[in-house]
């Protein structure tokens, strides 16, 4: 079975699947609105912090807890328990499963979102329409968005039928570059706009007052924390296709610099943007298919710029959405050793049966809360004391050390097993206090 296990083919393509999956609607959508939120720099400030810290600890850990078992959560767990001469590793392996699956349904619903959104733009209807309140309302509206939730659905499982290397690898290699050149072009264009100069000095002159608010850290927290896509799932899953000789810190390094690289352009983007236009730089998730395509009707070419805008979100929403349902289809065919095209169809046909009842925006809100607030943080927070704890910190350093180029620093054991544990700990906790803070 492990022979015949598909694998990333290159420590690159590795790394760029790993961005696709943290790259998504939490840099795209939360991350500016939360830079609008919470002061500017203010913010980005403790949210640069975590993401170093989190990086550094569960990143690399999920990478490595993934290779060393050569499976998903459910295998993982069960392996770390039984080194303990323990049970009910497989049923703790269920959680992080079930978040991922969770979210990958309401995940879906907003991807065919903006599929919508995308064609739209090139229509016209979007630009043109004289109500974007409305527009957006019918979209989200109950059973509102069927063709273009089935759309994302397809286009997802077509890739993910292709496998890891032919499919998810080479469709990363093109989807994430491209994002990233669509969104620079997109930032050239909005900073030549009147007025964009004071959204950018509202992005990187902190408002201190900000700073010393609790909740600014504990957002900040929660920010770092999704956007790295730690949840005890699916960079444990990408990690179990990962070569043994890969050097682990390397990869979790560069996922976490282009991750950032990436919410920091999409705030470059959208705050000045919307100061230009004297618009709400905090306006909430209307922030993206409201205020948004209102600046795009009124920026000369903005047709163009909201195809591009459009289509570089499609490829970084796609990209998660991969990632998200690699998790329970690797879990079905490890369970059940049956082929990828049945456990691909399966997973997938579920997602989009479910999500077709949580469509209503208000409805996908209340499900993604459920699962990011309870299941996502406890899934990560699992993984993070099974490895580093169950299995014990010096198995786990020797298995990331495996392929690096150096040797992990002193203050790695430590971080690790309290520092991290810690924090994860904190994101459940916050999450549940807060109503959610990612």
């Amino acid at each position: 079975m492990e022979k015949s296990r598909d694998s990333f083919n290159s420590k690159l393509g590795f790394i760029i699947a790993c961005i696709g999956s943290a790259v998504g609607m939490g840099n795209i959508w939360m991350f500016p609105y939360r830079i609008g939120q919470f002061g500017g720099a203010a913010f980005l400030i403790p949210y640069l912090i975590f993401v170093i810290l989190l990086g550094y600890t569960g990143l690399i850990g999920e990478f490595a807890f993934g290779r060393m078992n050569q499976t998903g959560p459910i295998g993982s767990f069960d392996n770390a328990m039984k080194s303990r001469g323990l049970k009910g590793g497989k049923l703790l392996g269920i959680i992080p499963v079930i978040g991922a699956f969770g979210i990958a349904v309401g995940y879906a619903v907003v991807v065919g979102w903006f599929i919508r959104f995308l064609v739209g733009s090139i229509t016209g209807t979007m630009i043109n329409t004289n109500d974007l309140v409305s527009y957006f309302a019918e979209i989200s509206g109950s059973f509102g968005s069927i063709i273009w939730h089935l759309l994302a659905i397809i286009i997802t499982s077509v890739i993910l039928i292709m496998g890891i290397s032919r499919g998810i690898e080479k469709v990363n290699k093109f989807m994430m570059p491209a994002f990233y050149i669509l969104f620079v072009v997109v930032f050239i264009r909005v900073i030549m706009i009147e007025g964009s100069i004071e959204g950018i000095k509202y992005m990187f002159l902190p408002k201190w007052e900000y700073i010393s608010q609790p909740k600014t850290w504990i957002y900040a927290l929660g920010q770092a924390f999704f956007s790295l896509s730690i949840a005890g799932s699916g960079m444990i899953v990408y990690g179990s296709y990962l070569k043994r000789d890969i050097d682990i810190p390397s990869c979790a390094k560069n996922t976490a610099i282009f991750d950032t690289i990436a919410a920091i352009t999409a705030g470059l983007v959208i705050i000045p943007a919307v100061f230009a236009f004297n618009l709400d730089p905090a306006a909430g998730p209307p922030l993206m298919f409201i205020t948004l395509p209102i600046v795009f009707k009124q920026m000369p070419l903005g047709q163009l710029f909201a195809i591009l805008f459009f289509t570089s979100v499609l490829f970084a929403s796609i990209t998660s959405l991969m990632n998200l349902l690699e998790v329970p289809i690797e879990a079905i065919q490890n369970k059940f050793e049956c082929k990828r095209n049945f456990a691909v169809i399966l997973v997938c046909s579920l997602c989009f049966v479910i999500g077709l009842f949580i469509e209503n925006g208000d409805i996908l809100g209340k499900w993604m809360d459920l699962v990011s607030i309870y299941i996502i943080p406890l899934g990560a927070l699992i993984a993070g004391i099974m490895f580093f704890w169950v299995i014990g910190i010096k198995v786990a350093k020797s298995e990331i050390e495996q392929g690096a180029s150096k040797p992990l620093g002193k203050y790695f054991d430590s971080m690790a097993k309290y520092l991290y544990v810690l924090l994860t700990l904190l994101v459940l906790i916050g999450g549940v206090l807060l109503g959610g803070i990612g």
